[in-house]
C-alpha cells in the first residue's frame, strides 16, 4: 500500500483563488491573451506546466508558489498578508495592489451560493415527489 499523498489539483487552485479575487475566467483569459474555453481547461486540470503556471500567477496578481500551496485552511492568512505587505510604500509610492475586497466575505459568499444550490435542489425533489 502506498503512503505517497495526492497530488494538489492546480486547476481548482487557480478557481479558487480566481474567484477570491472576484475576477471571471473571461477576465482572466483577457489578461493572458488566450479564451475563456482555455481557462476552463486549466481549472479542470489537476497539472499544469511551470511556465503557463507562472503566467497565471501573474495575471491573478499572486506568486507561482502561492497557487501550489493554496489550500481553504492557510488562504485567509495569505490573502491578508499578501495584501498588507503589498501596500508597503516603495521610493515613496504605494504599489497598487492592494486588497479590495475582504477575502472572509469572499469565502462566506460562496458558501452561502452553495447552501442556496442546495436548497433548490430539495425543494425541486419535494415538487418531483408530490408530483407522484
Amino acid at each position: 500500500m502506498s503512503t505517497a499523498t495526492k497530488p494538489k489539483h492546480i486547476g481548482r487552485n487557480i478557481s479558487r483563488i480566481r474567484e477570491l479575487r472576484d475576477m471571471k475566467q473571461e477576465a482572466l483569459a483577457q489578461a493572458l491573451g488566450t479564451s475563456q474555453q482555455s481557462i476552463s481547461a486549466i481549472e479542470n486540470s489537476e497539472t499544469i506546466d511551470e511556465e503557463k503556471l507562472i503566467e497565471v500567477a501573474k495575471a491573478l496578481g499572486v506568486s507561482a508558489e502561492a497557487i501550489k500551496n493554496f489550500n481553504d485552511e492557510n488562504m485567509i492568512s495569505y490573502f491578508n498578508n499578501f495584501y498588507d505587505n503589498s501596500c508597503n510604500g516603495v521610493n515613496g509610492m504605494f504599489n497598487a495592489n492592494h486588497c479590495t475586497f475582504n477575502p472572509l466575505d469572499k469565502v462566506i459568499e460562496l458558501y452561502e451560493r452553495l447552501v442556496q444550490a442546495e436548497k433548490d435542489k430539495v425543494e425541486y425533489v419535494e415538487k418531483l415527489l408530490k408530483e407522484k
